[in-house]
């Protein structure tokens, strides 16, 4: 990720604040028009576990990386961090997955992801043992993208429902729901799945409705819990006909947005799996997120546990 000004956002012809997938060759070319850049792990679901670790919560993770460089450093951080990762790294081409993070001045990111490895993770990785000893399943929409990786999913899902646990869901990024939105309402529909996270423009993607209350009103009896977040406007849940809504947690500079959803994502569960009000969820959520947007990249560099602290009595 590195800084970049709106001209350069206009002239690679990205489109801003969004999430672009690319080939090798265009991340090849994005990475050389960068200027100096820094390297942090990152990946969605892999955010929110290295969120909820820094919580204290135990979590693993199941993701694909490549034999190479790359692969080691991801391996390596999300171990570091006190998370269970198992699957052995692939050999072969294509290597390790990346994303070409833009950051403009307003702390908006731009994002070109280069699925690499990650989109070969086979079903067969999936410790299902695992699976069935957590609370929580999270899955991220991204993903869902590839066929392999999808059929790992689906596969996680069904160990997951066997075992009586909760899964969780987040849609990623509209440009996942144009593709694949049949398949998310079909899931919706058929009860797989019990949390679903959302923002603003994917709430509407989903469910075609522009207005955000109308699109809770039409998507909220479906799901046990929907969380919606709003970016500056804060955030809303509703969960088994219960309401609550809170403001953004205050932020003195925003710096980069990257992980905010991911962090909202974690620090929201880590309130539910401890069976915290639906209000305190919600505000944790907004205080792990405010923190991630307060420096580059998508993993708390604070001590995220002690923020949350007084909310947690």
């Amino acid at each position: 990720m590195a800084p970049a000004s709106e001209e350069d956002i206009a002239r690679l012809e990205m489109a801003k604040g969004g999430m672009t997938l690319v080939d090798a060759a265009r991340a090849h070319h994005l990475y050389d028009a960068m200027g100096p850049a820094r390297e942090i792990s990152g990946g969605s679901a892999a955010n929110t576990l290295a969120g909820l670790a820094a919580l204290g919560a135990d979590c693993a993770f199941i993701g694909q990386v490549a034999q190479d460089q790359l692969g080691e450093v991801f391996a390596h951080d999300i171990r570091a961090g006190g998370i269970a990762f198992a699957t052995p790294a692939r050999a072969g081409d294509p290597s390790t997955a990346r994303c070409l993070i833009f950051v403009t001045p307003d702390g908006q990111r731009t994002m070109n992801t280069f699925l690499g490895a990650s989109q070969f993770l086979p079903a067969d990785a999936l410790d299902e043992t695992t699976i069935a000893a957590a609370k929580v399943l999270y899955l991220e929409g991204y993903l869902w993208d590839p066929e392999e990786p999808r059929r790992a999913m689906q596969r996680a899902i069904g160990a997951a429902r066997d075992a009586g646990r909760e899964v969780a869901f987040t849609l990623s990024d509209a440009f996942v729901i144009a593709r694949h939105g049949d398949d998310f309402r079909a899931l919706i529909a058929a009860g797989q799945i019990d949390i679903l996270f959302a923002n603003e423009h994917e709430l509407a993607a989903l469910t075609g409705c522009a207005d955000a209350d109308d699109g809770i009103a039409k998507l909220a009896p479906q799901v046990p819990v929907l969380v919606v977040t709003h970016g500056e406007n804060g955030a809303q849940a509703i969960a088994h006909g219960q309401r609550a809504r809170v403001d953004a947690a205050p932020v003195a500079h925003v710096v980069d947005t990257t992980g905010a959803g991911d962090l909202f994502a974690a620090g929201f569960l880590f309130g539910h799996v401890r069976g915290a009000a639906l209000e305190t969820c919600l505000k944790l959520g907004a205080v792990c997120a405010a923190e991630v947007i307060s420096h580059y990249g998508a993993r708390p560099e604070a001590d995220i546990k002690s923020l949350v602290a007084p909310l947690l009595g």
